[in-house]
């Protein structure tokens, strides 16, 4: 729902004004991710109250999310590191990193969004080996 400001923007016709979206992490927190049964070494909602707390202390540079599942369940925990609209408007595309259980691969996924994501920064060498392929998109999603 657009603010307030916005709304009366365009009641006027002046065209409404966009933020600008920032890299955003979309955290799978589906049926194996954040699953403490399958990955009893993790600290789930630790590792995800860590990731928003980074982004609050970020003054918007990027954001968080949660997701259900997103499919990739073998490679739990799945984090999608989407482009801000700028990188995106210059080609940039998400990008899925996977097995990320520990301190360590956190960190370089916050160092990552930190210095802009996709198509700004490049990832750190040790989380370029955990990335993974997306899933096909489903043929109900397709149409």
């Amino acid at each position: 729902m657009p603010a307030l400001g916005s709304q009366i923007a365009c009641a006027v016709g002046a065209p409404a004004p966009r933020a600008a979206r920032p890299c955003t992490l979309v955290v799978c927190r589906g049926c194996c991710c954040g699953d403490a049964g399958k990955h009893p070494g993790t600290d789930h909602e630790a590792q995800v109250r860590r990731l928003r707390e980074a982004a609050a202390a970020s003054e918007g540079r990027f954001a968080v999310r949660t997701s259900e599942c997103l499919g990739p369940c073998g490679q739990a925990n799945v984090v999608v590191v989407q482009p801000s609209a700028a990188a995106r408007s210059e080609g940039a595309r998400p990008v899925w990193v996977g097995w990320v259980l520990d301190d360590e691969a956190t960190d370089d996924v916050l160092a990552w969004a930190e210095a802009g994501g996709p198509g700004l920064a490049e990832p750190s060498s040790t989380l370029e080996l955990q990335l993974i392929t997306p899933p096909a998109p489903s043929p109900r999603a397709a149409r």
